[in-house]
């Protein structure tokens, strides 16, 4: 696999490169020189999950990764199932939450340990990473305890759930978090400068975990075609996927399943409040507003990263503009989705509910719709018990972590802070 930098077209590498470095020069994504199109959809769709999601990263990957290697990988990082449930005669879900954390981001976020852990051949790689929220517990399991990788995990304090938070910041040994007294944006910059930094770059042995590596990127296309294997075929013909969007990662992965010849007929990025994509969509006009703070806080992103993938599918052919449109929903609407789901017999959290809300709002009459639920309502247990007015239990993995202290570090959102801090973390290690 060839991957270009879509800030500086010299800067061409390898997938193996690219997963090591995570963002290319000038913080630069790394994107595909080719996408390729896969013959024979109908049949490769009904394969089982592992065996088709092999089929199609080799397609994107190569051979690059080994004999039997990238066979490996998948096996172990994609070991939980990622069923839909149809919600109403019209929609369904498509729930990625059954892995160890309860998110979608347990995909991307193994798939790439799995990945690291075999291209770095034992070598110390620090993981920086922002989060605001699912990317933490996802990252923070996925490297748990592998022995030359170290994890450092940045989040806006008091901006995600407790619940969230705990998932990541109890577990200790090679996995070290840090609250940003700020937002998830400043977090996400503050990464940014760590890269630009070659001291800490070069001395750390810095990866990022963001949806930034396309390792991460090339794991969630593969629940696309297992979400459509799972369609009844009558209803395929129509498909329209709502992505709840905050990083656009989610709905980057979906649109390189389209152009790989997955039949979707159309996406729709589905924010909250912070709807910079819905209003660029609308208006040509890229305008950032200062992140407004909501109940579905892993999507309270004003700059998403991962754009310029999505404008380079569209700008280099794989897609046309058209098959995507953005819908932003407010605080009110997004309570309202989650009452509604609930008297349709189905619990969900915010995020779900935003894309929910989104997909049966926009549904034209011949189309079918289908809705990513990203996160276990569980985790956004106070916002759902509250919305809903009716208690919601905790599985497992929430309630072993319930109950134990939060290991984060306050850091001031002050890059010379942070590391400094880092330093004083890792320096020996």
């Amino acid at each position: 696999m060839e991957l270009v930098n879509l800030k500086d077209a010299s800067d061409v590498v390898s997938f193996s490169q690219a997963v090591k470095r995570g963002l290319g020069k000038h913080q630069g994504l790394y994107f595909p020189t080719a996408i390729p199109k896969l013959a024979n959809i109908d049949t490769l769709l009904e394969k089982p999950f592992v065996e088709r999601s092999i089929e199609v990263l080799h397609a994107l990957i190569g051979d690059e990764l080994g004999d039997g290697v990238l066979n490996e990988i998948v096996e172990q990082a994609f070991d939980f199932p990622a069923p839909v449930e149809k919600v109403t005669d019209k929609v369904y879900s498509l729930e990625l939450f059954h892995g160890p954390t309860l998110a979608f981001k347990d995909f991307g976020g193994r798939f790439m340990a799995q990945c690291l852990s075999r291209i770095s051949q034992g070598k110390p790689v620090t993981i920086l990473t922002a989060t605001s929220g699912d990317t933490g517990a996802a990252v923070a399991h996925a490297f748990h305890g592998i022995d030359n990788i170290n994890v450092v995990i940045l989040f806006p304090k008091g901006k995600i759930s407790p619940l969230q938070e705990k998932l990541f910041s109890t577990l200790g040994d090679n996995i070290h978090t840090v609250a940003i007294e700020s937002d998830f944006d400043a977090c996400q910059s503050m990464v940014k400068q760590a890269f630009d930094d070659p001291e800490v770059r070069e001395g750390l042995h810095l990866n990022s975990a963001n949806s930034i590596n396309i390792s991460r990127l090339m794991a969630q296309v593969c629940y696309y075609f297992e979400a459509v294997s799972q369609i009844p075929e009558e209803d395929r013909d129509e498909l329209v996927f709502s992505v709840p969007s905050g990083n656009f990662g989610n709905l980057t992965a979906g649109m390189i399943a389209k152009a790989m010849g997955l039949p979707i007929k159309r996406f729709i990025a589905a924010t909250n409040l912070n709807d910079t994509v819905p209003r660029y969509l609308k208006t040509g006009e890229w305008a950032p507003k200062a992140t407004v703070a909501t109940i579905s806080n892993a999507m309270d992103v004003s700059q998403p990263n991962n754009w310029p993938r999505i404008e380079a599918l569209i700008e280099r052919g794989y897609l046309d503009k058209a098959c995507l449109r953005g819908e932003s929903v407010d605080e009110q609407y997004t309570q309202m989705a989650m009452r509604q789901l609930a008297q349709s017999g189905y619990t969900s959290e915010p995020h779900a509910a935003i894309a929910y809300r989104a997909v049966s709002h926009d549904l034209q009459e011949q189309e079918k719709g289908v809705f990513l639920g990203t996160a276990h309502p569980a985790k956004f247990r106070e916002t759902v018990e509250n919305v809903l007015g009716q208690p919601i239990s905790l599985p497992k993995a929430l309630a072993d972590v319930a109950g134990e202290d939060s290991l984060a570090v306050d850091v001031a959102a002050d890059y010379e802070a942070l590391k400094a801090h880092m330093f004083s973390l890792l320096k020996d290690k």
